[in-house]
């Protein structure tokens, strides 16, 4: 499925704007996403990652997200840093390889509470889609499973095609965002060095 033609659809199909709560991993990667979906939805970004660590990377990005959805005057919705639940979540697949089942595992975590967040809106969705290193297809499939069981509309997405993620990076430069160089969890951290 061409997740970036249906999301089209859908957005070409609207009737007035809708409430969107948009899980977002970071400033850079929601800089495309809000600049492209500010003009068909009630953007509310929701900065839900447990995965980051340390805490202070974490709070890094947590205050890029607000400085940049300031920029936007567009909603944060922050929740609390747990880090716990995500070693609870991941627990036994710590020698995974990147882009496997355990960040299959994380994304189901991050999508998740925004599907439960998600009750007075019209859409959930997430900014995760415009990474080349995140698995779109399987964030699609996580988010529609969760759309049945919660009762509310996942947007689909595929933000990278168009060059969405090249959009992202020029956003980066324009408004001096941090641009981190690894996904967040340890484990990513560790790849990282390994490499």
């Amino acid at each position: 499925m061409n997740y970036q033609l249906e999301l089209e659809k859908i957005i070409n199909n609207l009737d007035g704007k809708k409430k969107l709560l948009l899980h977002s991993c970071c400033a850079p990667c929601s800089s495309y996403v809000i600049s492209y979906l500010k003009d068909y939805f009630d953007i509310t970004v929701l900065y839900y990652n447990p995965n980051i660590e340390p805490i202070s990377e974490y709070n890094k990005r947590k205050e890029e997200q607000i400085r940049l959805c300031n920029i936007f005057n567009i909603k944060v919705l922050d929740c609390d840093y747990d880090n716990v639940i995500f070693h609870k979540v991941v627990a036994g697949l710590e020698n995974e390889k990147e882009g496997g089942n355990r960040c299959f595992k994380c994304y189901e975590l991050r999508l998740r509470k925004t599907a439960s967040l998600a009750k007075n809106y019209d859409y959930f969705g997430t900014t995760l889609t415009v990474s080349p290193f995140k698995n779109s297809k399987k964030l699609n499939e996580i988010g529609l499973t969760l759309e049945q069981e919660y009762g509310i509309k996942y947007l689909v997405s595929d933000f990278k095609k168009k060059e969405g993620y090249k959009q992202s990076i020029k956003l980066s430069k324009e408004y001096n965002l941090y641009r981190q160089d690894f996904c967040g969890c340890i484990y990513s951290i560790r790849n990282k060095i390994e490499e």
